[in-house]
């Protein structure tokens, strides 16, 4: 079993000593990463859910030791070097920030016993009982003792509506969160124990605030707000900090307000500093405190001398900035991007250097559902194990799923390198061919006040370096109506795109034509047919396995095509909603189809009876087959009833596609927006999973955009079992039976009489002159059997009308 596509950028990452790693979240993991290559050197692995803090113990004997808090509730101890688990605190409530203010590592050789490592951690309490709402507050503050670890300290530090993330000073004498308009700020003790208190001051503003930061060396703080300007406090608490006496049987009473007076506001000493034009996400001080960088949803950097009040700025990054990190050896820092992905660079300077970068998969497009008629989804390369994701920057990202890293990224639309708040263009479609040669994109220019949009259609062919140029782009292809879907020939340069404008069309591509005497190479595509039914929408499209028939889904039924000559073969249906995506079973006569809506259904048609042959009612979000196997997998949308039996909200099908009984399921989290495909092992580096050579593995991806890969037969996929707080749940649920289908799955009816509404065959009946003139006039059958079937009917009525 393979997993994949682990969020980077969750929580802050941190270097170690010497600078040459970089430990990350990642997950219920700490994936170490080299900061020379970007490439992956080790994990740290134990907790059972995300990892929110990492903090690298400091030493100067080449020891690497840190300390890990996660959701799980426990706090560990590892020597990554190794890497291996030191120690394990279970603190028994969720954790989802942690800063140590000064930390020693106990193996530190100094003859001396290691003094208590204090460390201060933002959990979710327990919330009040609905019958006593006085305190609805769930965040909480609190501090614990590493070194002599007793029980989490029942002294609470502040109390907040939710889990607000902790900031640390560099010199370790402050420590402060933002709490909407407020930055509370604490003195930290300089011998500290579990039942010392710290003190307190508050500082205002009047927007709300969304990141702090401390001065290295001085008393100096800053934040930044939603607006885009940053407040700098000199000397702040110079007056005084709140005492001890502010806390009533260790709770903050925070009466700073009572009576309308603001107590150790020390808002009117700030500076303001103003750039950006949306809020600041990320702020930190330069090690020597010279400097103050910034960074929001421009993606720019912008760096701010002190001592001058000028800056400059790096604005060439194509996402939000969410961290700014410094090593320890000043030479250089890394910065989190929001489309997961971090850069190492040295130290500001110009041309800026990136030594390295570590991208995941990209996340869900925040555009997907902006307008109707739009979807986005994941696209797979079976044969080479790719998947290819749309990103924000109008980009398709091409990412290994056996090697779990970005291979490359192909540039869809050209755009600048600073996002804004209005979306403009959305790259709402990409599919690839079944070998993965060529590749299909849909990009739309949404219109402005209801003018100047249009979409585009570009085709792809792989170039000799092995990634995707561009060969064609149409401008309007159904003219202004979306389209809703693009298919491949599966051996042929030939494609489809259907559109809810009521037509589709059918494109090819000459490879090679002979000019001047020589064969030229000529990736052009041109249309080579176009067709439609009765002007119904068309929304889904799908080739056989051998290319010679093509479906079309036209609202609630499918036409049959033959693509080469453009003849509609036959019609079959109907469904109860418009179907929205059609798969040929395999090399099997079979198509599957889905519907969704208040009606939604999975349904099996035969093509050899061109008729239904089952059907489920069930909320499908992906479906699979396997190329060279009569199987399929969908994956089916729970009700919130069944998630606690199912410990998820998904589930995995594995079907034969002549047995309405599923052969395996499984049971996932954050099915919504997931996908599946077959894909074939990695043939370049022959893995062994569960213990098989590499043959036909399912791929399952959520909707944040991790994955697992297993053998649908696998031992261990049986046998695997996982809670909800997992990052990625995933169980074997085991063999079904009717009579687990009618228990566990909602609205499952294997005995119903099936409705097979076939609208282009006669019925297989003793009297077929009763439906031989219901279908299309060219599904007729030969003239000297259409003939004898006349008479035969004249003949019955005559003998009717006799007796």
């Amino acid at each position: 079993m393979i997993r994949g596509g682990q969020n980077y950028v969750s929580s802050a990452p941190a270097f170690s000593n010497d600078g040459k790693r970089l430990l990350v979240c990642s997950g219920s993991t700490v994936s170490i990463f080299s900061t020379g290559t970007g490439s992956l050197v080790s994990s740290l692995e134990g907790h059972t859910a995300s990892v929110t803090a990492v903090v690298v113990v400091p030493s100067s004997t080449g020891l690497s030791y840190c300390w890990t808090a996660s959701v799980d509730g426990t706090i560990r101890h590892w020597d990554f070097s190794v890497p291996e688990c030191v120690n394990i605190i279970d603190l028994c409530l969720p954790i989802f920030s942690m800063v140590v203010p000064s930390i020693l590592s106990p193996r530190e050789e100094n003859g001396k016993t290691p003094p208590n490592v204090i460390a201060y951690v933002s959990v979710q309490g327990i919330k009040a009982p609905p019958d006593n709402p006085t305190k609805p507050l769930y965040g909480q503050i609190r501090k614990c003792n590493l070194t002599h670890f007793r029980s989490v300290s029942n002294l609470i530090m502040k109390e907040t509506e939710r889990p607000e993330s902790l900031t640390i000073s560099p010199s370790g004498n402050f420590l402060g969160i933002k709490d909407k308009r407020k930055l509370h700020i604490w003195a930290v003790p300089k011998k500290d124990s579990d039942s010392a208190v710290s003190k307190k001051i508050i500082l205002h503003h009047t927007k709300t605030l969304t990141v702090l930061a401390f001065h290295p060396t001085e008393r100096t703080v800053a934040a930044g707000d939603v607006t885009g300007r940053i407040l700098i406090w000199h000397e702040f608490g110079a007056q005084k900090f709140l005492s001890s006496s502010g806390l009533i049987n260790g709770r903050s009473t925070d009466q700073e307000n009572k009576d309308g007076v603001r107590q150790n506001d020390d808002a009117e000493s700030s500076v303001t500093r103003h750039w950006h034009s949306s809020g600041v996400s990320c702020l930190s001080f330069s090690s020597d405190g010279a400097f103050l960088y910034s960074g929001g949803k421009e993606g720019v950097l912008v760096i701010w001398r002190l001592d001058t009040k000028k800056n400059y700025c790096l604005p060439r990054f194509g996402s939000p900035l969410l961290y700014f990190v410094d090593s320890p050896d000043r030479s250089l820092f890394s910065i989190s991007h929001a489309d997961n992905q971090m850069l190492i660079l040295k130290k500001p300077s110009k041309p800026m250097e990136i030594i390295s970068c570590i991208s995941g998969i990209k996340p869900p497009l925040s555009s997907q559902d902006i307008c109707e008629g739009l979807s986005s989804r994941v696209a797979f390369d079976c044969t080479s194990g790719l998947l290819a994701v749309q990103t924000e920057n109008y980009a398709i990202q091409f990412y290994s799923l056996f090697a779990n890293r970005e291979v490359y990224e192909v540039q869809v639309c050209e755009r600048n390198h600073q996002p804004v708040d209005e979306v403009t263009v959305v790259v709402s479609l990409v599919e690839l061919s079944v070998d993965g040669s060529m590749m299909g994109t849909v990009d739309v220019k949404l219109p402005e006040d209801g003018i100047g949009g249009f979409i585009c259609l570009k085709f792809w062919d792989l170039d000799d370096n092995k990634r995707f140029s561009l060969s064609t782009l149409i401008y309007e292809p159904h003219r202004d109506a979306h389209i809703s879907a693009v298919a491949f020939h599966p051996t042929r340069p030939m494609a489809v795109s259907t559109s809810y404008g009521g037509d589709f069309k059918i494109w090819v591509c000459k490879e090679e034509i002979q000019q001047n005497g020589q064969m030229v190479r000529n990736s052009g595509w041109k249309c080579h047919a176009v067709g439609s039914y009765k002007n119904k929408a068309m929304r889904a499209a799908a080739f056989s396995a051998d290319g010679s028939v093509l479906a079309v889904a036209a609202d609630t039924v499918i036409t049959l095509w033959d693509p080469n000559n453009n003849v509609l073969i036959a019609v079959i249906g109907e469904t109860p909603m418009p179907i929205t995506r059609l798969v040929f079973a395999g090399k099997s006569d079979y198509l599957l189809s889905v519907c969704h809506g208040s009606k939604p259904q999975l349904s099996v048609w035969s093509m050899s009876k061109l008729a239904a042959s089952w059907s489920y009612r069930l909320q499908i979000e992906a479906v699979s087959s396997a190329i060279d196997l009569s199987y399929f997998a969908v994956l089916a949308l729970l009700p919130k009833s069944n998630e606690c039996t199912f410990k998820g909200d998904g589930i995995i099908l594995l079907f034969k596609v002549t047995d309405p009984v599923p052969v395996a399921s499984w049971s996932v989290t954050k099915a919504k927006g997931g996908r599946l495909a077959f894909i074939q092992g990695d043939p370049f580096e022959r893995a062994v999973i569960d213990g098989k050579p590499t043959q036909t593995l399912l791929a399952y991806i959520n909707g944040d955009h991790e994955y697992v890969i297993f053998h649908p037969s696998g031992r261990k996929a049986c046998e695997l079992s996982m809670t909800k707080q997992d990052d990625l749940a995933f169980e074997e649920t085991g063999q079904f039976g009717y009579a687990s289908i009618y228990g566990e799955l909602p609205k499952f009816d294997l005995k119903r009489k099936m409705d097979s509404s076939i609208s282009s065959a006669a019925s297989a009946s003793k009297r077929p002159w009763e439906t031989i003139f219901s279908g299309l006039s060219q599904s007729l059958p030969p003239l000297t059997k259409l003939c004898s079937e006349f008479l035969e009917s004249l003949l019955e009525k005559r003998t009717a009308t006799v007796e």
